[in-house]
């Protein structure tokens, strides 16, 4: 199995390249104009299923089939789906073994700035791979495809069913991936969701909040003396921020102890990533905005599989603030909430996962099993019954960035990972 991958790198490393040359941005970031779509890389998916055997069904999203789900993770009432299409394909087993869903998100974020590489050549320099999608997440899922067709050229027969599913608008909220749990019935007994793990298992995933605590203030000239606010005097924003920033220390430190999970090297906390505030140097702020990135845990979850409890304490801790200052005592600030973005875990003593480790062992003596930190599709997945994991090639941190790439050596171990992860899982015909 390892040799005839090795045998056949390069065509292995062709397959990514052909799908990063594909520029399938998800048209959430040019706010739909220009529609770029991300139908062009699902037909080539597609192709290459259907010529391995794969049966192959296609379809797009259609909202009004989704109406139960309203508040829920992945559902947007208005968002456009046309020409966007979901894809499953499936190879049927000889019978007798597990079924495993391969799967993954086509879409990519745009371009950005900062490129000294062209985004979508699938350049190669130094062993690496360059463009948009090679981390996040094409070469997951040229990995997983790769893997299946190493199997099938060494005629290994598997037991088990394999799906491998494809979706749209994951980087922008997961619509394609509510669609595809929930209306074709693409089900398995288990379920790899290849997102950039630097070949870690990852059973858990946290949840991300995004928010703003919106304080309002009152301008007035800086260089002239202010009176109390009752008489008409200015009230500073950023004043009222700094605030704000030293409570948010001493929430964190809480934090620090109390939201923690064994297989994340970091706690959740609330990161502040941008502050507006103020108009111009000679007036003070009337208004600013703290804008936060806020992480919580499975454990954490509602009964709508989002993070409200952690919406409520959030808000509660706002309004504690504004209760130690007498401006916003009478003026209290609020949070506007920007996105909730679910999480989901699988016990790492489950049959599933240690099948996995136990496969992925027999390739390398260096894996780890670890949480990701971000937020993945794997939610809908495990709330529908199939445990899964996050794992696949490519380092997570350089995912969105300028000058994105994979290491090559790290792509094609991958792909020797995931074929004996599959066998051991769908188990193989003697």
């Amino acid at each position: 199995m390892n040799q005839w991958i090795d045998q056949n790198r390069s065509d292995i490393i062709r397959f990514l390249a052909d799908m990063v040359r594909i520029p399938s941005v998800n048209p959430w970031f040019s706010n739909y104009d220009p529609y770029t779509t991300e139908k062009e890389v699902q037909e080539f998916i597609a192709g290459s299923l259907k010529e391995m055997n794969f049966d192959v069904d296609i379809w797009e999203v259609d909202a009004e089939k989704l109406k139960e789900f309203k508040g829920m993770p992945g559902y947007y009432e208005s968002r456009p789906m046309k020409d966007r299409p979901i894809l499953c394909g499936r190879l049927k087993g000889s019978g007798g073994g597990h079924s495993l869903l391969l799967t993954g998100h086509a879409d990519v974020v745009t371009q950005g700035d900062g490129w000294t590489k062209r985004a979508f050549s699938a350049e190669i320099e130094d062993g690496k791979m360059y463009g948009r999608g090679t981390v996040d997440m094409k070469g997951g899922i040229a990995a997983m495809i790769m893997a299946v067709k190493a199997i099938q050229q060494c005629n290994i027969q598997l037991k088990g069913d394999v799906l491998v599913g494809t979706v749209p608008d994951e980087e922008a909220g997961g619509m394609g991936t509510l669609d595809f749990v929930h209306q074709r019935c693409c089900k398995a007994d288990g379920a790899i969701m290849t997102e950039p793990t630097s070949l870690e298992i990852g059973p858990m995933c946290r949840g991300i909040l995004w928010g703003k605590i919106v304080i309002p203030a009152r301008a007035g000239h800086i260089e002239m003396y202010q009176g109390h606010f009752h008489e008409g005097g200015a009230v500073d924003a950023v004043k009222l921020t700094q605030l704000f920033l030293a409570q948010i220390d001493q929430f964190n430190r809480n934090w620090s102890s109390k939201k923690v999970h064994p297989l994340l090297p970091m706690p959740c906390q609330i990161l502040v990533a941008q502050i507006k505030a103020g108009e111009y140097p000679s007036a003070f702020a009337g208004s600013a905005e703290i804008y936060f990135d806020a992480q919580y845990l499975p454990a954490d979850l509602d009964e709508k599989h989002r993070g409200s409890k952690i919406k409520k304490e959030i808000e509660e801790f706002v309004a504690a603030v504004a209760q130690t200052d007498e401006w916003m005592r009478e003026n209290p600030p609020y949070v506007e909430w920007l996105l909730d973005a679910d999480c989901a875990e699988t016990p790492v003593d489950s049959s599933f996962v240690t099948t996995l480790i136990d496969a992925a062992k027999k390739v390398s003596d260096q894996i780890k099993v670890s949480g990701v930190g971000s937020h993945t599709d794997m939610g809908w997945y495990v709330h529908s019954g199939i445990p899964t994991v996050n794992f696949g090639p490519g380092n997570p941190k350089i995912a969105h960035q300028a000058n994105e790439y994979i290491e090559l050596d790290e792509y094609i171990q991958g792909v020797k990972l995931m074929a004996s992860m599959i066998m051991d899982w769908c188990e193989v015909t003697k």
